[in-house]
């Protein structure tokens, strides 16, 4: 047993930053199953995964470092899933089993192996900001934000974003007289350089598409109106700057609530004026209009607002909207601030070392008196 296992056969690699992101749950771990899958998802530097057929057989668990085959050499990577579920991950990301690119998983590595692969990942970083010198030398408008070497050392992949297509031609060639190796270019989009990288995001966890977030769909501004949210740039981007992964994640609930509700885009009339939609509160089934440069707002429950649309549509136009108001419940700042910190005094502290003064004060004039 090499020393980056334990002895139940996980690897201490796995402790290793980002190692763990976008994990699946095996739930038919600990079921017995009468055929197992010829398959094993690798995974390998952040995020990346790839499928390789176990055709010798070999008793794998998760967590334990396997050799596989490389482009003109061998790789080391993780195995991060076994058995049933392997063959449904590649029917969702449409892998085809008798697919020529899937390439062999060949043996478990020896410590020879293991060392070189160590230290070809201790040279990423060094790489990278060598590489970033060469980029800026040849006034390419590129960012270099990852590099992952080939266990071997045989290939090195850099990971790169850019607004506009680039000819790196020159720096290829450069990269590859420096660091002896076939050098492949790789672009990703702003989500997956932050995919990569990691963070931590403004609600305080790691973000989303490190961690879990495994397929990336469009988030819209109409997202962050559908749910009453402000466009404010600055709260709605997240580190990639794009609008944030999140957005999506509850716009189903808002969009079959708004299933219900009157179409905003209607006027209500009435023999006192116009009234225009100003703001809706889904959840609690109010919407609010006012008349065009009149502040006062007046409160209206989704019902009411379809029986004056149909009161419109039959010619007819009520006195005037206030008969049909609701009152909305009383959330004041007062009672909010109550229930979080019990009525207690903002400057409650300044008293206390107030009070700690005049002690000493007092305690300065005894000793003085003594």
């Amino acid at each position: 047993m090499t020393h980056a296992q334990t002895e139940n056969n996980k690897c201490t690699t796995c402790s290793s930053p980002g190692s763990d992101k976008l994990n699946v749950y095996d739930w038919l771990s600990g079921m017995h199953m009468p055929t197992q899958s010829r398959f094993v998802e690798v995974k390998f530097k952040n995020t990346r995964k790839d499928y390789y057929l176990n055709d010798s057989g070999l008793s794998l668990y998760p967590g334990e470092v396997v050799v596989v085959d490389g482009i003109r050499g061998f790789d080391i990577g993780i195995v991060s899933l076994v058995g049933e579920l392997v063959p449904f991950q590649m029917k969702r990301k449409n892998i085809k089993p008798d697919h020529e690119s899937i390439k062999k998983l060949l043996r478990k590595p020896n410590q020879e192996e293991l060392d070189r692969w160590t230290s070809m990942r201790n040279k990423e970083y060094d790489t990278m900001l060598e590489s970033r010198k060469f980029a800026e030398e040849l006034r390419l408008n590129m960012k270099i934000s990852d590099v992952e070497y080939q266990a071997d050392g045989a290939k090195v992949t850099f990971f790169y974003t850019a607004d506009d297509r680039v000819d790196f031609r020159e720096l290829i060639k450069v990269l590859a007289d420096k660091f002896k190796a076939r050098i492949e270019m790789r672009q990703i989009g702003a989500r997956q350089e932050a995919g990569r990288l990691g963070g931590i995001g403004t609600c305080g966890r790691e973000l989303c598409c490190s961690s879990w977030l495994s397929d990336f769909r469009s988030v819209s501004t109409s997202a962050a109106r559908y749910q009453q949210l402000a466009i404010n740039p600055q709260k709605l981007a997240g580190q990639c700057g794009k609008l944030k992964c999140c957005l999506n994640f509850e716009l189903d609930a808002y969009l079959d609530a708004l299933k219900g509700f009157p179409s905003t885009d209607k006027k209500l009339k009435a023999k006192n004026g116009t009234f225009y939609f100003q703001k809706a509160d889904i959840f609690r089934n109010r919407l609010w209009y006012s008349k065009s440069g009149d502040p006062k707002l007046i409160c209206l429950s989704s019902e009411k607002v379809m029986e004056i649309i149909e009161m419109n549509s039959k010619g007819n136009f009520p006195e005037t909207l206030d008969s049909y108001s609701e009152v909305p419940e009383n959330h004041g700042s007062r009672d909010r601030y109550s229930e979080v910190v019990g009525q207690d005094s903002l400057t409650r502290f300044d008293k206390n070392s107030n009070r700690k003064k005049k002690r000493k004060k007092r305690n300065r004039r005894k000793d003085n008196n003594s």
